[in-house]
Order: C-alpha cells, then structure tokens, then sequence
C-alpha cells in the first residue's frame, strides 16, 4: 500500500506507515525484555541428572551426558539418554510418550532404558549407550512428546478475522478502485489514494500487535509472580478455565504426612508390628510422603533376610516383602489388599473423620490377613482455605483427583472449605464407555482411586462437556492429564516429567501463588477482548464501504491520512492504554460478544451515517470538501463513542485520556483542516451535525440493545 501511494506522488497519506513502524520496534523492545527475564527463570525447568563420576554423585545438564556416564534413576526422572540397566531396585518405566502404552513396564538388568521415558516406581542405575542425535529414539520422542496446545479462542478468532479478510480484501480492492476510476475519471491519483484509504481500513493492523504484545507482557508480569509460562496462549487458557483439577497432595494439603496411631490385629503383637513396618519404611529405596511418615514413626528394629521386594505402584497400590521362611507381608490400600468387612468398615469409620488408612497384613495361601491398620494424616496447608474460597467467588470448579480413598479426600476437602466437596466417587467405579462417562462427571467434585489414565479420561470428559480445564499437578502420574489440559499447571519442584508436559510451570511450587496468576491473566484477556472492538468497529465499517460505495461508483469516503488520524487517537493510543493497564476486571466476555455488542452497532452507525450524509450532500448541493468534512467528523464521533464504551466503567485517568485525545482530535482539525482534506471553518451547514451526532449515539445504544438480545440466543463462530 505504501508504494503505490508513493507512486502517486500524495506523500502525506503515508502516515499509516509511521503508526507500524513505532508498533513493530515498541513490540521487539518489549519482547527482548520480557525474553531476558524468561532466560534466568527458563533455568529452574532445565532437565537435570545424576550422574556417577570419579566416584561421586554429580548433578549435570541432560546435554552433558557422555556414552559410558553412570546415571541414577528415581521416582519421577526422565531419562535423558538411551542406556542399559546395570541396576534396579524394583524399576517400573512409563514409555507412553514413546509408545502411547500407559501401563509401567519393569526394567530388569540389561535392559534397554530409552530417552523421553519417566521411571515411576522403584530406582536404579544406567549406563548412557547413544547420546543426542544418535538416540534411537530422538525422532519419534519429538512426535510423542507433542502436547496440546493451550487453547485461545481470542487467537483462533482474529486468525478467522484475518483468513476472511485475506479472502475479501483482493477482490473488494479491485472492485473499489474500478469504481473510484469512474468517481475520478481524469484522477488517476487520487483514485488510488481512495482505494488505499478503503483497503487499509479494512485491516486491523494494530490488533494482532497489541495481542501478541500483551501476551508478552503477560509472560512477564507472571514472571513476576513466579510463573514461568511455556506457551503465551496459555495465558487466554488459564483466564478462561472454568474447571480446575488437581491433586489433594501439594495443594490444599502440604504433601506432608505423620502417623496418627498404629491399631493392630490378633495374634500379631505390637512389637511384630513395628519390625515389619520398620522393614517397610527403610528397606525400600522409592521414597515418597508415605514411606517418611513411616521411617519417622518407627525405625528399623530388626534386619530380616528379603528374598523378595515388591515396591510401591499406582498401579497395585501396595508393597510387599518376602522372607528367606517364605512368609509374605504387604502394606498398601485396604480396598486393594482384603474384602474382610469389619476391616473395611473400620477403615471407612477413620477416613470419614478425613484420615489415611494403610493396611498391612500377611499373605497367606493368596489372602491377605490383617496385621495392622496404621492411621496417618494430611497436614491441611495454611492458605488452603483462602484458595479455594477464591475460586469459589470466580466461578471455577476445583475438582480433585486423588489416589487416595474418596472419602478421605472428601473429608480433607471439606475441612479446607472446598465446595460441594461431599459429591464423591471412587474412579474405580467410573464408566468404561466414553459417552456414560460424559454424563457421570459433572456430577462430582471429588474422585478418589484415581490412576493415571482415568486423569486424562476425566480431563477430556469435562472438555467434551464444554468445560475449559485446567490441571494442576507435580507427579508422573499427572503428566497424560497436564499434557491434555487445556492449560497444565505443574510445581517447579514436581517431576521433570510434569514440567514439560505442563504449559506454566509455578516456580516456588505453591498452590496459593494460583490466586494471583489467575487474576492477571484475567484481566489482560479482559482488556484486549475490549479494545478488539476498537480495531473491529474499523474494519467491519470500512469493508461495508467499500462495497457499498464500490456498488454506488462514488467516492470513497475516506483517504489513508484521515483514517490515520482516527487509527492513532481514537484506537491506537487507547487500545495500548486499556490493554496494558493494571485492572481489577476478572470476568471476560469472550471475544464474540465484545465484536457483536460494541464492535457491530457502533460500525453499522457509521456505515448508516454515512448513507445519509451522501444523500444528505446530493440533497444540499455539498462540494467535495463539505462532504468530506461531513463523512470524518461523524466517523471520528463514532469512533470516539466507542472508546468511551471501551473506557467505561471510567476512574480519573481513563476520564481524563479519553478527554485530552478526543479534544485532541478536534483542535488538530482546527488548526490544519486543509492537511486532512476538509474544511472545518463554522458555517451553518455544520449545524447540521449536531443532530447527526444526537442520533448517532441513540443508534448506536439502540442496535446494542437489538443486537445483544439477539446475539444472546445465538451460536456464533467466533
């Protein structure tokens, strides 16, 4: 557009180009910004291992691994580069985003240890076969390790903005300047000039800016508050999440555990008990919150000889021991371990009062006897209750996935105040069917006996529910959930697994922290979901032109120069103001409703303005310069209305911006009318305006109304 104006020789309608350079070096300056700050805290989520060297324990970047190193696996590492097993300490591997095959396979010696998995039970050592670009699996870890996106529907909209106006702009622009031909026969020049000022109207060429901006702006705001943001879009996704999941451990609870009491079972003795338990607790290498409630509580009495160890999976949900006499105890959930009744209901009488229960017993021709029931409780977090009142207040649903007994994390969330925290199921009774599960989840707010598969089924079912979901979670077990959330949110110190499938990642690892994120994402999708309708109502009134005066052969109304008057006080400057303001807005609209109850009216005011300004003119006899005049003073007007409905409610400094830039607009009139092509000296035929202006704003509250009760019994594709 620019180099046909310049080849027209009328300089002075360049000023658009001006508006996009200042846009593109204020968006690179503000990128390079928020990108310094990104890089120091990217570092936390950087993969780390442990590697054997010279003897030592050493922790070195994934990237430093070298054929032959020594790497020790845990609970929750990814491996970093294919290797062989040289140890295994009951080592279970989850290949699913190699192999999309959830279930754990157990990795004995010698076996083929390959990078992009996460061990999630037991511990051992590797050796490091093939590093980088020489890993077997390097090509198809890049595929299956693919998450989804986080969802925008703000940036699914503008892209079907611009893929429409891609389609209609060439067209409309042909015909356009066909037409300004006929307008301006012996004028070659100023009938590109027209078809310039028509085309360039039709693009919203500061709205894709201001979202991207604001966007990385938002990345750095979080930042701020400790939030390290993988995906920009993630930020529209959290601000939207009217569900959010997560686990009862780390969030409403500390993750911590402590051994209530111990209630044994004849003939078992107490002092039997403890050396079991002791054997348990530190005879295993897979530490979790579990097992430290049990190494504090008892200590290790007694040495037995082990032939066997079974460690803890979430899949079994239990641990066992076999002694060199072939007895076999096990310690785990007692729902998975007896179907002795009263052992049952006295479990179910300690987890109504929000208590753990572990189980323990001995097996004995493949029945599990009781030894033991040993209570243990969640240490309730400080700023649990105050988090989910949040919530609560914003009209999101916190539901829990939980591992544990559903009653238990009934209770437990009941005492933090979480709301309708009595609608409980066990998952393990949850449909198979995809289509009945559709219809079971909506019903609760609880899920315990969760595994990690059923995290993700449950995710989906609330996402094909229209939910928009959120997932907050630490473990391997919540990776399948996080990478399918519309937004997952994973703790810092979780596993590696969880920070890459994650879309944020909270650097201080701290539920509450969620408060504050929510609300900043909030307000900047509120905020530019407002002044969309700065850059739309142009758009939409400048195509309707075009076409219109396309199909009438008469002049358009508006030349590159005028419109970039109107681009820079009535939708730049106040656009930037809005979108990168603080605010307290937390509710968003959604995109379609701020283009068709702001964005619609106020342009089908102008177009109608402007119909009967030129029948107007046909009727007055108006020259060329008076209709001119006619057609900018009432599309600045209008276009001044709509910043005060962007701006409102109004506070003292949106008051006073909204004032300075429209009196602003005006006395530049005033002072050169003739560089804006119009004449602005009083006569009485500008009288005439008033009543255009009076009725321009009973128009444009008049089609708000039509068009929002319309639009409210309507499914629009935006």
């Amino acid at each position: 557009m620019a180099a046909i104006i310049i080849s027209t020789g009328h300089f002075t309608n360049l000023t658009f180009v001006f508006v996009v350079l200042c846009n593109t070096i204020i968006g690179i300056i503000q990128e390079f910004k928020v990108k310094e700050v990104i890089d120091k805290l990217s570092v936390v989520t950087v993969a780390k291992v442990k590697v054997i060297r010279n003897q030592e324990m050493k922790t070195i970047p994934v990237e430093e691994l070298v054929i032959d190193d020594v790497v020790f696996l845990e609970n929750g590492n990814q491996i970093g580069s294919d290797c062989k097993v040289i140890d295994s300490q009951g080592m279970e591997i989850n290949e699913a985003l190699l192999t999309g095959e959830s279930e754990p396979i157990k990795k004995q010696y010698n076996d083929e240890l390959l990078a992009g998995s996460f061990v999630v039970t037991g511990s051992g050592y590797g050796k490091v076969i093939r590093v980088g670009n020489d890993n077997y699996s390097t090509k198809l870890v890049q595929k299956a390790k693919h998450k989804n996106k986080a969802s925008s529907q703000m940036k699914d909209s503008i892209e079907k903005v611009i893929k429409v106006l891609s389609v209609v702009i060439i067209p409309v622009g042909f015909i356009l300047f066909a037409s300004q031909m006929v307008a301006y026969p012996n004028d070659r020049g100023m009938a590109i000039v027209k078809t310039v000022g028509g085309v360039i109207g039709m693009i919203p060429e500061g709205l894709v800016l201001l979202t991207s901006l604001s966007f990385i702006l938002g990345v750095g705001k979080l930042a701020q508050k400790n939030a390290l943001v993988q995906e920009m879009e993630a930020i529209e996704a959290l601000a939207r999440v009217d569900v959010l999941c997560l686990d009862k451990t780390g969030t409403i609870t500390t993750g911590e555990l402590a051994v209530e009491r111990v209630y044994p079972y004849e003939p078992y003795t107490h002092t039997f008990i403890e050396e079991i338990l002791g054997s348990m607790a530190y005879d295993f290498d897979d530490v979790n919150a579990t097992q430290s409630a049990l190494r504090e509580a008892f200590d290790k009495i007694k040495d037995f000889d082990i032939i066997e160890k079974v460690p803890f999976s979430s899949k079994n949900k239990m641990r066992s021991i076999t002694l060199k006499d072939h007895r076999t105890f096990v310690l785990g959930a007692p729902e998975f371990l007896t179907d002795n009744e009263i052992v049952l209901d006295r479990v179910n009488s300690y987890s109504y009062q929000g208590y753990r229960v572990l189980f323990l017993g001995e097996t004995i021709d493949d029945i599990n006897h009781p030894m033991a029931l040993i209570v243990i409780h969640d240490c309730l977090r400080d700023d649990a209750r105050s988090t989910l009142r949040f919530f609560n207040k914003n009209n999101v649903d916190v539901c829990i996935l939980s591992g544990d007994n559903p009653i238990t994390v009934s209770r437990v969330a009941q005492l933090a105040g979480l709301r309708k925290a009595d609608q409980y199921i066990d998952a393990s009774t949850l449909p198979e069917d995809d289509e009945e599960l559709y219809k079971v989840v909506d019903h609760y707010h609880i899920f315990g006996r969760v595994k990690p598969e059923q995290k993700q089924r449950i995710i989906k079912a609330f996402q094909h529910n229209n939910h928009v979901v959120g997932m907050v979670g630490d473990g391997v077990n919540d990776v399948l959930a996080l990478k399918d959330a519309d937004c997952g949110i994973a703790m810092a110190a979780g596993s590696d697994a969880a920070k890459q499938a994650a879309h944020i990642v909270l650097l201080d690892s701290n539920f509450s922290s969620m408060k504050s994120i929510v609300k900043e994402g909030r307000t900047i999708i509120a905020n530019i979901e407002k002044v969309s309708s700065l850059y739309l109502t142009k758009t939409i009134y400048s195509t309707c032109l075009c076409i219109i005066f396309a199909a009438m052969r008469q002049s358009y109304p508006f030349t590159p120069i005028q419109l970039s008057l109107i681009s820079s006080l009535a939708i730049g400057i106040p656009s930037f103001f809005v979108a990168l303001e603080s605010s307290s807005t937390l509710s968003t609209g959604g995109f379609s409703k701020h283009i068709m109850t702001t964005a619609l009216p106020c342009a089908l005011t102008i177009i109608i303005d402007m119909i009967f300004i030129n029948i107007l003119g046909n009727i007055l006899h108006f020259d060329t310069t008076q209709l001119s005049t006619f057609y900018y003073l009432t599309a600045g007007f209008v276009s001044f209305l709509v910043v005060y409905i962007v701006f409102s409610p109004f506070n003292r400094i949106r008051i006073f911006v909204s004032a300075v830039l429209t009196i602003l607009f005006f006395l530049i009139l005033l002072v050169i009318p003739n560089f804006f092509g119009i004449n602005f000296f009083l006569n009485w035929n500008y009288i005439i305006l008033i009543p255009i202006f009076a009725v321009s704003v009973v128009l444009v509250n008049l089609l708000k109304h039509i068009i929002y009760k319309f639009y409210s019994q309507k499914k629009y594709p935006f």
